[in-house]
């Protein structure tokens, strides 16, 4: 499998949208500061995630979800999860 996933810093308040095959083990990665983008944002909290069986698939939809409507799709389909976290972006 191939996921795409929406991480939340705690700390800054920020998101990150990654691709991986190995979903636990990224999360991990994260949150242990292994990943140079994120080594500074920690803690982490995965709030989103999307799972396919074409890696094609999976990229595309990493590209689409980082950009403008992406972010728009993923605020409107997590506005409970923003809103119990007390997000507000």
């Amino acid at each position: 499998m191939f996921y795409v996933y929406q991480l939340y810093s705690q700390k800054d308040k920020g998101f990150y949208i990654g691709y991986t095959t190995n979903i636990e083990g990224r999360i991990k990665k994260h949150n242990n500061g292994e990943v140079i983008s994120t080594k500074d944002r920690r803690p982490l909290l995965e709030i989103y995630r999307e799972g396919y069986i074409s890696e094609k698939d999976a990229k595309g939809r990493e590209k689409f979800l980082k950009s403008g409507a992406g972010r728009r799709f993923l605020k409107k389909q997590l506005r409970n999860t923003y809103k119990d976290l007390g997000i507000t972006d």
